[in-house]
């Protein structure tokens, strides 16, 4: 079993891998960068052109859901995406925020992040940011965010407790996020989970979904909703470069245990504790 040092450095090399190349390209995958798959199979992420502020320069059609969409986000807000790559959910966000609003975007790699910057540069927006650091320890201070926003990024992070957390510290007492990420019903096969290419697919490293979401309200949020539930279907030709026929057939069984869902909370108004940050 690899250490969280050594997923990190897994998760870094690749999507610095995937930073560098175009949507169709990450699109042909089940992992971004191509090599995964002999057709084209956008596998978990969702359309974005019908959205405002949509920039196909910065989807690389890595998500696995629409967060933005049901993220609620007013004129005005300051809005935070954890997991921002090279800025689309973070467009999209500005078009609702608006002038009057910040978008800040946190990124683990810093070829995303440089590609985010070049693609703000691009539109001229003067209050969309890039930051890089690590979402296990978001680089913002306490009771920012009026919204939090992710893409099929949480899934990436072995302490994903440690990021509930720090969404917690980090939103405005009110505030709400809307998160996107793929969960599990059911045990994916021991060649799948090791396979590093499906890790960082977002698929690997999934957790059970009633444990994902226990998270969320150990951590003292309130008013959870699924906003949307659906299920992942793997192409056979992924499936073979790890399971045999046999293995197949006995996966396809549960052909819907990989799920994404997007789940939405808010941090209760009055959350005094000694451990809340909103004191």
């Amino acid at each position: 079993m690899k250490s969280d040092k050594e997923i990190k450095e897994m998760v870094r090399q690749k999507y610095s891998e995937i930073a560098l190349k175009d949507k169709e390209v990450n699109a042909s995958s089940c992992c971004g960068s191509g090599g995964c798959s002999t057709e084209v199979y956008n596998i978990m992420s969702e359309e974005y052109t019908e959205l405002n502020g949509y920039n196909p320069e910065a989807d690389l059609g890595l998500g696995c859901g629409l967060p933005t969409q049901f993220a609620k986000i007013k004129k005005g807000d300051t809005v935070i995406d954890l997991g921002s790559g090279s800025g689309n959910d973070c467009f999209v966000a500005r078009a609702e925020t608006g002038e009057l609003g910040k978008v800040i975007g946190i990124d683990f790699t810093e070829a995303m992040i440089d590609k985010a910057r070049e693609n703000v540069e691009k539109l001229g927006y003067n209050n969309v940011e890039f930051r890089q650091g690590d979402i296990e320890k978001i680089p913002v201070t306490a009771n920012v965010a009026d919204v939090i926003v992710s893409n099929c990024v949480l899934n990436l992070v072995p302490n994903k407790q440690a990021v509930f957390a720090e969404i917690f510290r980090v939103l405005k007492p009110g505030g709400h996020f809307s998160i996107s990420d793929i969960v599990l019903t059911a045990a994916l096969p021991e060649k799948i989970k090791n396979a590093a290419e499906m890790y960082a697919g977002c698929v690997a490293s999934a957790i059970d979904k009633d444990e994902y979401l226990s998270y969320i309200t150990e951590t003292g949020f309130t008013n959870m909703i699924i906003q949307k539930n659906k299920p992942i279907i793997i192409p056979d030709d992924i499936l073979k470069n790890y399971l045999n026929n046999e293995e197949i057939a006995q996966y396809k069984v549960n052909e819907t245990v990989i799920r994404s869902i997007t789940v939405y909370a808010e941090k209760p108004v009055n959350c005094c504790s000694s451990n809340s940050g909103c004191c």
